[in-house]
Order: structure tokens, then C-alpha cells, then sequence
């Protein structure tokens, strides 16, 4: 029986690992240790791409918990203040991570086998979890750990279309002469306000989880103060919803980055940096219902399902294997990537909780719809 004591300090030890994208390595270590020498789980190792994948138990269901070790940059000091635990990681992903290792961690082995994975680069391009994918798991429902409150279950997510769009004007001229050359930093935000003009007239929803979003993240241009551009680097990130496809907004924005280009004589290129297609779970699954009851268990009170605006592992695996698949976990996405990340204890150890009945009732589900 995992303590109330063990499972916050198991946390504070991985807050206090930095763990940005591609530099798991030290948490994975860590968590293997934790799996083999005091968790109880049979089997433990790191992957080729750094993820920890852990086995507990032996046949049906066959049960994937996924959470990932990474972090956005920037530390974010470890303490205890008021009841809540702070550090760069508390919310979004460590808790939920944490507190699923520890509810597999008491599951009975002879009700079915657990599937732990901590996984790389959720925060970046999905390394961790598309490597799952290549490697075909063989599992029956997913859990992905994400924070979206203890009293509420994730049930959709957007797709998410990155681009870069790099333009070049083939020209430059000094800055005294601004006439005798085009302007690459000018031009790409004309691309810019086309694309994002023609994605808010064509997708726009009166709910923004039904609608296409776009953002300029990133812009890279110019050489000297006293030169003008000639080439101009941008970053767009797109979300996508359940109904429209990442290739339709792909295939809308190419034919107006062709067309500008062509009238205007500007030489574009751009790169896909992310093309992850939206989903949503079945909200009727087994999956699903065993995660209501155990949320009524613990806290009494029916979950809300969220359809949300961002993107994570869930579409990935949900969309490759074509299982019940979920988002849940304890923590307030509002405090995800900020200065002061936290999680409320109390509600960590309850994500514990939560975690582990609803192991025990999709192992009873699986079981009487597979007498």
C-alpha cells in the first residue's frame, strides 16, 4: 500500500529533476528504479527514443497508462505552499504520471496487465508517443495522463497542423532605398493575414472547439539593421477539430501560398513541423464508464467530458490503434506552462485514487462482456 507520504515525495523528486523536452533521461531512470526494486512491476526499461515502459500483471485487459516525463522550458522552484506543490512539471504532466505509476502500482496482477509508459517530447513532436505507435502495442483501452481536474474527463482534442513558411524575396537593398527591393519580413505577413483570413472565414464555429484556430508563433528575418530582408522565416500553429481533416487546411493553404507567391514573384518554401489529425473518444466506452464511477467513488459527483482546444498524445494513439482511449488526471490546466505551475495535493492523492478503481472496474467490465 502506496503511502500518502511516498507519493508526494516520489513527486517532489521528479519536479525536481528538469526534465525539458529531449532531456528525460534522468526521470526515466528514476522511474525504472522505482518499478523494479519498489513498485512491484515484473519488467522495466528504457526505449530506443527514452521512454520508460514498465509491465505489471498477465493477461485480460491489457491496460496502457501514458503520461509524459517532459516539460515546457524554464524552472519553476520546488516547495510546499498552502496545501498546493509547485515546481515546472506539477501539473502538467508529473502528477498525472505519478499518480498513475502508483495506482498500476497496486493493481492485483492476476486482473489483468498494466502497460506503464512515460513517455519523451510530448511537449514537442510527439517523439515518445509515435514510437509506441511503430512499435504496434498490443493493448485493449489507453489512459493518457494529462491535467484536466480530478472531477472532469478529456474526451476530445484538436489536431494540430505546424508550419514553417520560409519567403524569399531574391533581393535586398540598403535602408535609405527601401523602393528598390521587397520587403521578406512585409511580404510573409501578407501570406500570414491571407492564410489566417481564409481559415476564420471557412472554419469559424460559433464554439471555438468546433472552429479552426491559427497562430504566428515564431518570425526569423532580416540580416543587418541597415539592409533590407530578403528572406523572412514564420512558424504557424493550427488546430484543428473533429470534422475537418489536417490535409483539407493543409490543401487550403498551399493553394494560397502558390497564388500569392506566383503574383507577387516571391520564392516561398514551407515545412511541415507537426501534422497530427483531431479526435474523440467514445464517451460510451467501458473505458469511459469506468472512469465515471470512479470519480463518483472518490468524489461523489458525476465528471464533466471536455472537449478541448489543444492537442496531445491521445489523438496519436487513438487514431493509430482504434481502442477506447481517455485523457484524465488530477491538476488545473489553467496552471500548466505558467510561472508558478502547481498541483493541489489533496488532489493528487485523490487522482490516485481515482486512477486505481478505475483499473479494478474496467477489469471487471472486460471480464463480464468477455465471459
Amino acid at each position: 500500500m502506496v503511502s500518502s507520504n511516498y507519493a508526494i515525495e516520489l513527486l517532489k523528486k521528479s519536479l525536481n529533476l528538469y526534465t525539458p523536452s529531449r532531456s528525460e533521461g534522468p526521470l526515466a531512470n528514476l522511474l525504472k528504479d522505482k518499478c523494479i526494486n519498489e513498485l512491484g512491476f515484473e519488467q522495466a526499461h528504457i526505449d530506443s527514443v527514452g521512454n520508460i515502459i514498465a509491465t505489471k500483471g498477465r493477461g485480460y485487459p491489457r491496460i496502457l497508462l501514458c503520461g509524459h516525463m517532459d516539460t515546457v522550458p524554464n524552472k519553476v522552484p520546488v516547495r510546499i505552499e498552502n496545501g498546493f506543490l509547485y515546481g515546472r512539471g506539477a501539473s502538467d504532466a508529473k502528477a498525472p504520471l505519478i499518480s498513475m505509476l502508483l495506482a498500476a502500482s497496486e493493481f492485483p496482477k492476476q486482473n489483468g496487465t498494466i502497460i506503464f509508459a512515460g513517455v519523451v517530447d510530448e511537449e514537442g513532436n510527439a517523439t515518445g508517443s509515435k514510437h509506441l505507435v511503430k512499435n504496434n502495442l498490443d493493448i485493449d483501452y489507453a489512459i493518457f495522463g494529462e491535467p484536466s481536474g480530478i472531477q472532469n474527463i478529456t474526451i476530445s482534442y484538436k489536431g494540430r497542423l505546424a508550419l514553417k513558411l520560409i519567403c524569399d524575396v531574391l533581393d535586398s537593398a540598403h535602408a535609405s532605398a527601401p523602393w528598390l527591393a521587397k520587403n521578406s519580413i512585409e511580404e510573409v505577413y501578407n501570406f500570414w493575414n491571407e492564410i489566417k483570413t481564409a481559415l476564420n472565414k471557412n472554419y469559424e464555429k460559433e464554439k471555438r472547439s468546433n472552429s479552426v484556430s491559427c497562430c504566428l508563433t515564431e518570425i526569423f528575418g532580416g540580416s543587418s539593421h541597415n539592409v533590407t530582408p530578403q528572406k523572412c522565416k514564420i512558424t504557424m500553429d493550427i488546430r484543428i477539430p473533429n470534422g475537418v481533416t489536417c490535409q483539407q487546411v493543409f490543401d487550403s493553404i498551399r493553394i494560397i501560398i502558390s497564388k500569392i507567391s506566383k503574383e507577387n514573384g516571391i520564392k516561398t518554401n514551407f515545412i511541415i513541423e507537426d501534422f497530427t489529425e483531431p479526435f474523440e473518444a467514445d464517451f460510451s466506452s467501458p473505458l469511459v464508464r469506468s472512469l465515471v464511477l470512479s470519480i463518483l467513488d472518490v468524489c461523489k459527483k458525476r465528471p464533466a467530458l471536455l472537449r478541448k482546444t489543444g492537442t496531445g498524445d491521445m489523438n496519436i494513439i487513438g487514431n493509430a490503434f482504434k481502442i477506447p482511449v481517455v485523457t484524465y488526471g488530477p491538476g488545473d490546466p489553467h496552471s500548466s506552462h505558467s510561472v508558478n505551475e502547481h498541483v493541489n495535493i489533496e488532489e493528487y492523492l485523490s487522482g490516485i485514487e481515482v486512477y486505481k478503481r478505475s483499473l479494478f472496474h474496467m477489469s471487471r467490465m472486460y471480464n463480464i462482456q468477455n465471459k
